[in-house]
């Protein structure tokens, strides 16, 4: 058995992500790509982005700490602290409108 403080991760992400030029930071929190179950936090700084991309199977975004914009062709979705968006199956992307920690939840398919 494992257990992670997702609060003192994010805390952490968002300090990394706040010194990266990218104003990103990531790690994979359970499973990974030889797993069907993976979950990744995701940590932005206000007004940083993932541009659009496909997909990777049925996912979902619990939102940890902030506030994220997820869009999918005309449709958007905003996400606050508790909040949990189910990913759309099609291209999408996300946006922090403000420092964010999230944690991504994909299920590969077969």
């Amino acid at each position: 058995m494992q257990k992670l403080s997702l609060d003192a991760l994010a805390r952490e992400h968002l300090e990394r992500a706040a010194a990266s030029s990218t104003g990103r930071s990531a790690s994979t929190v359970h499973g990974g790509h030889e797993h069907t179950l993976r979950q990744t936090l995701l940590a932005l700084t206000a007004g940083t982005s993932l541009a659009e991309h496909d997909s990777p199977g049925e996912a979902t975004l619990l939102v940890l700490s902030g506030h994220v914009r997820l869009t999918s062709g005309d449709a958007s979705w905003e996400g606050r602290t508790g909040d949990l968006l189910v990913i759309p199956p099609a291209r999408h992307a996300l946006e922090a409108l403000e420092d964010a920690a999230v944690i991504l939840t994909v299920a590969k398919k077969g």
